[in-house]
């Protein structure tokens, strides 16, 4: 794969300019649409794009990913991004679970994703998990690769919105197979004994792959990027170790649960983008009659300026962060120069990670992440599916000359 970078010839003052605009264009889009925000919706919206700047900041400078992590484990046995998640979560659930069971949290109401476990998350998950990997990133990958300039995203997030779009024509068809009904583990157990029964399945997880690893390689990868860096140097130029960015995204998390009321979410943002494409096309889909848009909050989001949406302004945030992480790092590049079986990758997975993700309530991030951390049962039966998807989706990838890289780093 080649690049294009940003540098271009000239004196060493244009190079130095040319070098420099990718960081004062994202400060600029940063601020202006903060400002923007504030005068236009609420302050809290501007707060909000805030917050997913340093969502994208923190998954650029980490390179935390889930798609990478999850085939390094499955093809390499090395499973130093897949403890990183479990360390998220872990400190996700000891933040999340007292403040769902009071039910407010700063004066804020708050409440978790707790969604039912059928047929639609089982299969929504597996096709998800193939999605991420044929399109090479998965929800929040997608959005901070077109910040860092990785334009083959581009047509993976196109597809996205189109398959989400679609999905919210099945929706109830998917909803209406078997389910069991929702499961709260804060509310069924308690918050001391389900902190303790989550920390011990982490521990678990994490344990697994040190003896898998071990066992393969004789030794357990170090997660010391960077280590060689001052400390100012590694904070705002990365990149960071995994555990940094896992901590990070646990908090930035509940500073969006305190903020909005929910957990973050990325892929919810998805059907809308397309229901406004449609609309803005005047594309007669009769979206008032589907039963995905009557549900509570989205006749509503469909109705609005999209400004108004808070998961799409933190996902755009999440784009600008990554701009800035990249800019801040010299690392900015438009990477488009790819063989066309990857554009094809990146278009199918985009679909099948749009579907997926609407049928399954939530993505890697609002099923997988943020159903964990609300104590939902959903949120574990999300991550075996779309790992068994996984599994599937790392065998097609030769298929597409998409390669199966070593390196946990190479993408999200």
């Amino acid at each position: 794969m080649s690049s294009v970078d940003t540098a271009v010839s000239g004196t060493p003052n244009e190079k130095t300019l040319f070098t420099k605009l990718p960081l004062i264009i994202a400060f600029a889009l940063l601020g202006g649409g903060m400002l923007w925000l504030q005068q236009e919706v609420s302050a809290q919206q501007a707060l909000l794009l805030l917050v997913g700047a340093l969502l994208g900041l923190t998954l650029y400078h980490a390179a935390f990913g889930f798609t990478t992590a999850w085939r390094n484990f499955i093809l390499n046995r090395r499973g130093k991004g897949l403890r990183a998640q479990m360390i998220m979560l872990a400190v996700g659930v000891c933040l999340f679970f007292p403040a769902l069971s009071i039910g407010e949290l700063f004066g804020q109401q708050v409440n978790g994703f707790v969604r039912p476990l059928g047929w639609s998350v089982v299969i929504g998950a597996f096709i998800f998990g193939i999605g991420m990997q044929l399109g090479n990133g998965c929800a929040s990958g997608n959005l901070y690769h077109v910040g860092g300039g990785q334009i083959r995203a581009i047509p993976s997030m196109i597809g996205f919105t189109i398959g989400a779009l679609w999905a919210t024509k099945d929706y109830e068809y998917w909803t209406s197979l078997p389910q069991f009904a929702p499961v709260s583990l804060v509310d069924d157990l308690g918050v001391v004994m389900a902190i303790a029964l989550n920390l011990a399945v982490f521990a678990g997880i994490a344990a697994f792959t040190i003896w898998l690893e071990k066992r393969y390689h004789g030794n357990v990868e170090r997660d010391d990027a960077g280590h060689q860096q001052s400390l100012v140097s590694r904070l705002t130029s990365g990149p960071w170790p995994f555990i940094w960015g896992a901590v990070a995204l646990a908090l930035l998390n509940f500073v969006t649960l305190a903020m909005i009321g929910n957990p973050w979410a990325v892929a919810v943002a998805y059907p809308l983008w397309g229901a406004k494409v449609a609309m803005l096309l005047e594309l007669e889909l009769e979206l008032d009659f589907w039963t995905y848009w009557l549900q509570p909050g989205r006749e509503t989001a469909l109705s609005e300026p999209l400004q108004y949406d808070v998961f799409s302004i933190i996902n755009i945030g999440v784009v600008l962060g990554a701009l800035l992480a990249a800019s801040l790092a010299g690392k900015f590049s438009l990477q488009w120069r790819l063989p066309w079986q990857h554009w094809l990758a990146a278009i199918i997975g985009g679909l099948m990670l749009g579907y997926g993700a609407t049928i399954a309530f939530g993505c890697n991030i609002g099923a997988y992440f943020g159903g964990i951390v609300s104590g939902s049962l959903h949120g574990w039966l999300w991550l075996v599916a779309a790992f068994v998807g996984s599994l599937l989706g790392t065998r097609l990838r030769p298929l597409f000359a998409l390669p199966n890289e070593s390196n946990p780093r190479a993408s999200c």
